[in-house]
């Protein structure tokens, strides 16, 4: 019989959440386990996934004092301004991080973000990875979370946390309970080279069928300027979307931008996800306790979900580090319920946000188009209220893990 193998933690699902959680507890002298179903390798292949995510500036300096900088700043292209419109609109929300200080993100290849955590995370004596695995159990009981794998080791620790992904087994398992519902549309996610400078200005440009953001990448290796398009099309179009070949979708981009982004060219294959919402009844369980999209999933207007995701590490690794130098367990009630009570509230309020930004700009109808034009405006004007929309994008409200500040626990 195979002898268990003991961490402080099991995680389960080495993506970006479950590797940044794994890396911030190694920083702190916190042993992990993470096991993860795919061949991780495969995961930063350019054929993996074309996405790209906003980095808000609160998770870039987690990611920054977890030894992530080198990426950030070689891959990475800052965000200086955000600018909303309803369409194509002349009235306008501009937010703009000024010439000096941090950006209000920084853009940058999904895959690339997964290379840097893999290069940290194998090279951290305290992180056993295992991967690629299959679990064939996990017990939870009064004294700790053991896992079990196909190939037969076993894996025991004070708490296991459930980082597998919208789709978890681990939630599932557990009985957590979901609220859940699809959107009626589907993002199309592709990069495009282009002759206009986007000058670091990322837009959201809101239809009735959905929004179109436009997210400023680096140059392309030819020297022009290069974006990441997330076009949310109605569901009846997706079919016919995920079918356009790149001159076809190069000219609809160039259309619902009204030509200003000059000659665009199509330089990554489209792909086409299912959108939809769902969040966990709770985030905790006996010795269980859920992180990133095991937790939450949202509409993608205003690229929070990810940022999210890490809003909960850097939160779970405070309560953690707190707890082990107060010598509690960390897989007691009293520990879980601190992390689920830190991070729910937030989720849900933007959530919720995000919901209703994408329900109010849904509505059709010359109306609707000029309240929203109206508000886009006011807002514009109001000082205070623009400033907290963009601590919003920032990822700096509510109370900061020392994390979200740049510091170590």
């Amino acid at each position: 019989m195979n002898m268990p193998v003991k961490a402080d933690v099991i995680i389960i699902g080495g993506g970006l959440v479950g590797a940044t959680l794994a890396l911030a507890l190694a920083r702190h002298e916190f042993g992990s386990i993470v096991v993860d179903a795919q061949d991780l390798d495969t995961t930063v292949t350019p054929a993996f996934d074309g996405r790209a995510s906003a980095v808000a500036s609160a998770s870039a300096r987690m990611l920054r004092a977890l030894g992530l900088g080198d990426i950030l700043d070689a891959d990475g292209c800052a965000i200086r301004a955000i600018r909303v419109t309803d369409g194509t609109a002349p009235q306008f929300l501009h937010f703009d991080a000024g010439a000096e200080g941090d950006p209000l993100g920084i853009m940058m290849e999904n895959r690339l973000l997964r290379m840097g955590l893999l290069r940290e995370v194998r090279a951290a004596p305290l992180i056993n990875l295992v991967a690629p695995a299959t679990v064939t159990s996990l017990v939870r009981d009064e004294n700790a979370a053991t896992l079990t794998l196909a190939d037969g080791r076993i894996f025991t620790a004070p708490l296991a946390i459930a980082a597998d992904g919208r789709r978890s087994r681990t939630r599932e398992d557990a009985g957590i309970r979901l609220a859940n519902w699809r959107y009626p549309n589907a993002a199309l996610v592709t990069m495009v080279a282009h002759s206009v400078p986007h000058g670091n200005v990322a837009c959201e440009m809101f239809y009735p069928s959905g929004p179109m953001a436009l997210l400023p990448m680096t140059d392309h290796s030819d020297g022009r300027p290069r974006t990441a398009i997330v076009w949310t099309v109605d569901e009846a179009s997706a079919d016919g979307a995920r079918k356009l070949g790149p001159k076809a979708l190069a000219a609809e981009i160039a259309v619902r931008v009204d030509g200003t982004m000059g000659d665009i060219e199509v330089i990554a294959p489209q792909a086409v996800w299912p959108l939809g919402f769902h969040h966990a009844a709770t985030y905790e369980a006996q010795r269980l306790l859920l992180v990133g999209d095991a937790a939450h999933g949202i509409h993608p207007i205003a690229g929070q979900g990810l940022n999210m995701g890490w809003r909960d590490v850097a939160a779970l690794a405070e309560v953690l580090v707190d707890a082990a130098r107060t010598g509690q367990d960390l897989g007691s009630p009293d520990v879980l319920a601190r992390y689920s009570a830190w991070r729910r509230l937030d989720n849900t309020m933007v959530s919720a946000v995000t919901d209703g930004l994408n329900r109010l700009f849904a509505v059709p109808g010359r109306l609707p188009s000029a309240i929203r034009r109206f508000g886009l405006a006011g807002v514009e004007r109001i000082p205070p209220l623009k400033a907290r929309f963009m601590a919003e994008a920032r990822g700096e409200t509510g109370k900061l893990p020392a994390l979200l500040t740049g510091e170590l626990i």
